[in-house]
C-alpha cells in the first residue's frame, strides 16, 4: 500500500505537487486576506466548467502529431460568428444557445478542413504556423466584424447602425443556460452542474472515439507517421480530422464560455485565447505528442485554481491589482516549463 502511494505521488510530478501546494497556501491566506474560501471555490468551479472544453479541444490534434492547437482562435471566430447569427436571426432564450451550435458547428467544419489541408503541407512546424492562423484569423476578423451586414440593433453600435460592438450582453439570450442547470451550493459553494455534465459528455464523446478503429489509427498516425503509413493508413486524412475535431471543439468551448461568462467579446479577444488552453494541458501533464482526458482535467483545475486565487488573495494582501499581471506570468510560465522538459505525461493518469 505505501508503495502504491508513493508511485502515485512520483507519477503525478513534483511539479504539479508543488502547484498543488502553492494552491493550498493561497485558500489558507484567504481569510487572513478577507476573502472567503467559498468565493474562492464557487469562482474555480466556474472557470473550470466554462473552460474545460476549450482545453479538451487540444486533446485531437496531439493525438494525431499535430502539436499543440496554437490555432485554437481560429475555431474560438467559428463559435464567434455562431453566436452573433444566431442573435442576428432573432432567436431569443435558451435556443440562440442551441441555434449559435447549429450555425458555429457547420463553420467550424469548413474552417477546420481549411486549416488541416495547410497543416499538411507544412509537417514538422505546425505549432509556428498554427500560432499564425490565429492570430491572421483574429485579424480578418476584426474587419469582418465592422463590414458585415448586421442589423440587430442590439449588438451593433448605436451611433452608427453597422458594425458589431466589441462586447455585447447575452442575459436576455442564452445566460448561463447550462450553468443554472441542475446548480446546487453545498457548504457555500455554488456547482454549475450542467456546464459541467456538458463537457462530461464531450469529454466522454473523445475518450469513446479515441477507441475507435479512426480514433487508434490517429494515435498511430501522432506515434509513427512512417509505420501508419505503411499499413494502409491515410496519414493526411487522419490529420486532417483531428484538425476539424479540435476546430468544433473549440467553437463549442467558446460558446459554452460565453453563457456563463453572460457576454460575447469580439475584435481582439480571441488573440489570448490559446495560452490558457495550452497551459492547462501541459500543467495537467500532457507533452506535445501525448494527451488523455485526466491531463485536460487536472491541468484545469490546477490551473483555474492558480490563476483564479493567486490574484484574488494577494490584490488582498497588498490592495493592488496586478491580477492581469499574474494571469500572464503564470500561463506563459508554465508553458515555457512544459516544452522545455522532453517527457510524456504520467502515465497513471491515462483514462
Amino acid at each position: 500500500m505505501k508503495d502504491k502511494i508513493i508511485n502515485i505521488i512520483k507519477n503525478f510530478g513534483i511539479s504539479r505537487w508543488i502547484i498543488v501546494a502553492f494552491i493550498a497556501l493561497m485558500f489558507c491566506l484567504a481569510p487572513i486576506a478577507g476573502t472567503r474560501v467559498s468565493t474562492l471555490f464557487t469562482n474555480v468551479s466556474n472557470r473550470f466548467a466554462w473552460n474545460a472544453i476549450l482545453v479538451l479541444s487540444m486533446v485531437p490534434m496531439i493525438h494525431s502529431g499535430c502539436g499543440l492547437n496554437f490555432g485554437l482562435p481560429l475555431g474560438i471566430e467559428a463559435g464567434l460568428l455562431g453566436v452573433t447569427l444566431a442573435l442576428e436571426f432573432g432567436f431569443t432564450g435558451n435556443e440562440s444557445f442551441f441555434a449559435a451550435l447549429t450555425i458555429a458547428i457547420p463553420i467550424a467544419i469548413v474552417f477546420g478542413i481549411l486549416y488541416g489541408t495547410l497543416l499538411n503541407k507544412i509537417k514538422g512546424g505546425e505549432m509556428m504556423i498554427a500560432t499564425y492562423v490565429g492570430f491572421s484569423a483574429v485579424s480578418l476578423m476584426c474587419i469582418a466584424w465592422t463590414m458585415l451586414p448586421y442589423k440587430n440593433p442590439i449588438i451593433v453600435w448605436g451611433y452608427t447602425g453597422h458594425g458589431l460592438r466589441t462586447m455585447i450582453s447575452i442575459e436576455s439570450y442564452f445566460y448561463e443556460v447550462l450553468s443554472s442547470f441542475l446548480r446546487f451550493e453545498i457548504f457555500g459553494v455554488s456547482i454549475p452542474t450542467g456546464a459541467i455534465l456538458f463537457f462530461a459528455v464531450l469529454a466522454f464523446g473523445i475518450w469513446a472515439f479515441l477507441h475507435t478503429k479512426t480514433g487508434t489509427a490517429m494515435t498511430a498516425v501522432g506515434s509513427n507517421p512512417t509505420f501508419a503509413r505503411a499499413a494502409g493508413i491515410n496519414v493526411d486524412r487522419i490529420r486532417t480530422l483531428s484538425v476539424v475535431l479540435s476546430t468544433v471543439l473549440a467553437a463549442i468551448g467558446i460558446i459554452n464560455y460565453e453563457q456563463g461568462f453572460g457576454y460575447v467579446q469580439l475584435y481582439t479577444a480571441p488573440y489570448s485565447s490559446a495560452m490558457p488552453a495550452v497551459a492547462a494541458i501541459l500543467l495537467g501533464g500532457a507533452s506535445v505528442n501525448k494527451a488523455s482526458i485526466s491531463n485536460v482535467v487536472i491541468g484545469t483545475l490546477l490551473f483555474q485554481a492558480i490563476t483564479t486565487t493567486t490574484p484574488n488573495v494577494i490584490n488582498s494582501l497588498i490592495n493592488l491589482d496586478i491580477s492581469d499581471v499574474i494571469r500572464i506570468i503564470v500561463s506563459n510560465g508554465v508553458i515555457l516549463f512544459a516544452l522545455t522538459r522532453k517527457i510524456e505525461g504520467p502515465k497513471k493518469w491515462k483514462m
